[in-house]
Order: C-alpha cells, then sequence, then structure tokens
C-alpha cells in the first residue's frame, strides 16, 4: 500500500513539472508565430526606430525580453487593412509576463544599438528561439 501511495506521489509530481515545462515552450512557439505575422503586417519607414538587444549575457535574457516586449509595444500597423491582425498580435505581448530577473543586469534597454522595427523584430525571434 505505501509503494503504491509514492509511485502515485512520484507520478503526479512529474507530470506536474512536464507541464510546466512544456507551457514555456507552448507560450514562446505562439509568440514566434505572432513575430511572424508582425513581420508583414508592421511599418517600417517613417517610424522611430526601437533599442535592439543582441546577443544578451547569460543573466541579462530576462531583462532583453523585457526590453523587446516594452518596444513591440512602441510598434505601428503598415496600415488600415492589416489593423485588426496587428492589434491582435499586440494583444499578445501585452499579456506575455517575463520572469523577473535573478540578479540585476548591468545593460539597460537604452544602452542597445536601434534599429528598424522589422530587424527589431527579427533579432527578438532569434532571442525566444535561444531561449
Amino acid at each position: 500500500m505505501e509503494r503504491t501511495i509514492i509511485f502515485c506521489m512520484l507520478f503526479f509530481f512529474s507530470s506536474t513539472v512536464l507541464a510546466a515545462a512544456s507551457h514555456r515552450a507552448v507560450k514562446y512557439r505562439q509568440i514566434l508565430l505572432v513575430i511572424e505575422k508582425l513581420e508583414h503586417a508592421v511599418k517600417d519607414k517613417d517610424v522611430e526606430w526601437l533599442h535592439t538587444p543582441e546577443n544578451p549575457v547569460e543573466g541579462c535574457v530576462d531583462t532583453a525580453l523585457s526590453c523587446f516586449k516594452k518596444g513591440t509595444l512602441q510598434l505601428q500597423p503598415l496600415n488600415s487593412q492589416v489593423n485588426a491582425t496587428f492589434t491582435k498580435a499586440i494583444r499578445v505581448f501585452r499579456k506575455y509576463t517575463i520572469r523577473s530577473p535573478g540578479k540585476q543586469c548591468e545593460s539597460s534597454c537604452e544602452s542597445y544599438k536601434k534599429k528598424p522595427p522589422k530587424e527589431f523584430l527579427t533579432s527578438f525571434a532569434k532571442l525566444i528561439q535561444k531561449v
């Protein structure tokens, strides 16, 4: 009887850990799909360039992700025809929460080089794929 209870508890805890890890992977996959949609729906000319983190140090990944989240909220739609798609995509980024970094990162969002929106989204996709 004790062995059965221990086995059930072990099974329950291991399945909980696996579900948590896969939830994060699903969320990142969803963000990648949204980035792909945005690349075709975002205005790239006559707009303000955005701070684009590239190759963040190991401890600064969460800070870089928060910079990207902040930057995506500044993007503008290409035209009124893609406005609905654009709004749905931006809503995904607003809901996305970033883990708080374990240690304070020395670089801030403003320390990164500014790039056009399409290059910004490409760099964001690369970082999401690394994570």
